[in-house]
């Protein structure tokens, strides 16, 4: 099965299942549906980032400083985290990625879905799908922050990024 055939909850702007399609309908679409996003450590504190493979359905070729994807159908937030964190780190015995906030996002040309963000401290050596991740790095947060206006970022994961620095901030 592709990517393209894997199904997903169709949700509402409440978030309540109201329905099931076939990942590449809903993206054509523009149906919502759910997605984690995991910012991944290392023991230094240092903030995974990768680049997306070419061949992806949505933002091939981009930067993203979280793992993550979509909620199949029937799956939770927080199994979907620990699954694709695992599966994009290319690591198993990953903690359970910790819960600190969803939003609902939304590019106002049709792409919109929730998002419910998630980090994890991963300690072992990592290994990225090379289906998914063209190339990687765990940055220190300074070099990240200097590389916002350099790199072309998916405007998801910045969006969730954005979000999680004003989460933080707030906190603390």
């Amino acid at each position: 099965m592709s990517s393209a055939d894997e199904i997903l909850d169709i949700v509402d702007e409440q978030d309540r299942v109201v329905g099931q399609s076939p990942r590449g309908e809903a993206y054509a679409k523009g149906l919502r549906h759910r997605c984690v996003f995991v910012e991944a450590r290392d023991a230094q504190g240092r903030l995974f980032v990768h680049r997306r493979t070419p061949n992806k359905l949505v933002f091939p070729s981009r930067y993203d400083m979280f793992v993550g994807g979509v909620v199949g159908a029937g799956e939770s937030y927080e199994d979907a985290a620990l699954r694709e964190a695992e599966e994009e780190l290319g690591v198993k015995g990953l903690p359970q990625p910790s819960y600190l906030f969803k939003f609902l996002y939304d590019d106002g040309a049709g792409q919109t879905w929730w998002s419910a963000v998630y980090e994890v401290r991963c300690e072992l050596p990592v290994s990225p799908q090379v289906e998914e991740v063209a190339w990687h790095a765990f940055l220190p947060e300074d070099e990240v922050e200097r590389r916002l206006t350099e790199w072309v970022w998916v405007p998801d994961g910045l969006a969730a990024y954005e979000r999680l620095r004003a989460y933080r901030a707030a906190a603390g």
